[in-house]
């Protein structure tokens, strides 16, 4: 039995000693001094030896296990610096080495069309407003000139949330928002550039969400030609400085009188083609003079005071000045597409 056990613990410091990794010194440690182990096993079969060698074969035994438990400790060590120590040296930052460049970011399409629209407006005096874009029914419809029963808050039409809560269908609640925060008949004019969602089609014209700015002007003698020139401007900074622009009577239930605004194609130049289909007009904006109802609403009074509104899709404007066909492409999150601006 002795010499058994002294082949064992022989066996074992081999094993320690070629244990190249943790792993590999784990496994020897099982073996050895597990629970299924070489030196369990001999202790388990003390029975079949003599009762009065058992004590001197069991001394034998758990000597054999200290030596190699404190081996396999040293050895654990070791290969724990040796582990570290090889992690470190491939870590190593070599400080002589050229930096690494950042690939820079840029400007979505979109991004870019809403600041020059912002810019163009923000030279003619015009405040930035913002508001919520989860909206309550009373600014997005009823503050409007919208009431319960017009076609426009078809639930088909928005998105609700509650029956008197949903997602924004336009920026124009911003307006509302604006003139109920300040003294009445207090001039104002703003933009109210952001997101919008209405149940439109995915498709090369339509998403259900997509970005607006809309404008409001009010004074003391705003008139319609006040609102002429400054879309005719804003219009001919925008696309150019030639570019035709032409309104068309129209039916808005927030103006009175409302118009369609209209720009000669900036493809064919006025000639007719594919995107204007052959009329030379591209429909851009809708506007008018600010409906003597929304302003007693906001608490201004249309005997002294009168306005114009605007608003305009920034998604059309992108795709007509850089020449996009398909509306999808803003979202789709294409780098392809994207690195071309």
């Amino acid at each position: 039995m002795n010499e058994k056990i002294a082949r064992l613990r022989e066996a074992a410091k081999s094993a320690i000693d070629e244990a190249v990794d943790l792993n590999k010194l784990n496994e020897a440690r099982v073996k050895y001094l597990g629970k299924k182990g070489a030196f369990t096993a001999v202790l388990r079969s003390m029975g079949e030896i003599a009762a009065e060698d058992r004590p001197k074969v069991g001394k034998i035994v758990n000597e054999a296990k200290t030596e190699i438990e404190k081996l396999i400790v040293e050895a654990t060590q070791k290969l724990k610096a040796a582990a570290l120590a090889d992690k470190v040296a491939g870590e190593t930052i070599d400080v002589t080495l050229p930096g690494r460049k950042q690939p820079l970011g840029h400007y979505h399409p979109l991004t870019l069309t809403l600041d020059r629209i912002k810019k163009i407006f923000l030279n003619m005096g015009y405040s930035v407003e913002e508001g919520p874009e989860i909206e309550r029914d009373y600014f997005n419809f009823e503050a409007l000139n919208l009431p319960k029963d017009h076609p426009a808050r078809d639930m088909q039409d928005s998105f609700y949330i509650t029956e008197e809560i949903l997602m924004r269908t336009q920026t124009s609640p911003v307006q509302a928002r604006t003139m109920q925060s300040h003294e009445p008949n207090s001039p104002i004019r703003m933009i109210a550039p952001g997101r919008v969602y209405r149940r439109d089609d995915y498709d090369a014209t339509h998403s259900p969400m997509f970005t607006q700015v809309e404008g409001l002007v009010i004074d003391r003698g705003i008139s319609f030609a006040d609102l002429k020139g400054t879309l005719e401007t804003a219009l001919q900074q925008i696309f150019a400085a030639n570019v035709g622009v032409r309104f068309r009577p129209s039916f808005f239930p927030f103006t009175e009188p409302s118009t369609e605004v209209d720009i000669s194609c900036v493809m064919c130049h006025g000639k007719g083609c594919r995107v204007c289909k052959g009329t030379g007009w591209l429909e851009i904006l809708g506007a008018g003079m600010v409906h003597p109802h929304v302003l007693e609403m906001s608490g201004y009074d249309p005997k002294v005071v009168s306005g114009f509104a605007f608003g305009l899709g920034v998604e059309r404007i992108a795709m007509l000045s850089y020449g996009i066909d398909d509306l999808r492409l803003f979202y789709d999150n294409d780098v392809r597409f994207l690195r071309q601006f």
